[in-house]
């Protein structure tokens, strides 16, 4: 079965070698997509003094920032939230943010309620607090 490469302009470059997502079939795997602004890179609520520490953080703000990332990539694939069968979320910081990310989460996912996982990591590839990966299934008329 051959895939398709995806890549969405509206969304934040990859950091790396590889597409925002990729279709086999009916189904599209979203490469990890954090917070990051598509227009400038800049990672949302967060400020950084002259030695890289923090010195302004808002999590809720890379929330609302990932989802909407997420949606982009969606939209760019032919796809919808609703068809997200699968969700794995990557938190920097689990005891300070798990509750607020739920918190938002709830809100995002409120009628689309697909599988979740969420996972404590050490650190990501930027200065960023939460990456997602993402499974969809697309409709069967989608090419």
């Amino acid at each position: 079965m051959s895939s398709e490469k995806i890549s969405a302009s509206a969304a934040p470059k990859p950091m790396g070698l590889y597409p925002h997502a990729r279709r086999v079939g009916n189904l599209l795997f979203l490469s990890g997509i954090g917070p990051r602004n598509p227009e400038d890179d800049t990672i949302p609520g967060l400020e950084l003094d002259k030695h890289g520490q923090f010195k302004s953080f808002d999590f809720e703000a890379q929330c609302h920032s990932v989802f909407k990332n997420v949606k982009t990539v969606l939209e760019a694939s032919g796809a919808k939230w609703e068809d997200l069968v699968d969700v794995t979320t990557f938190l920097v910081d689990m005891k300070r943010d798990f509750h607020t990310y739920n918190r938002i989460y709830a809100e995002y996912f409120k009628d689309a309620q697909p599988c979740r996982t969420t996972v404590s990591v050490t650190s990501l590839p930027s200065a960023i607090a939460i990456e997602l990966k993402c499974i969809a299934v697309l409709p069967e008329t989608t090419k």
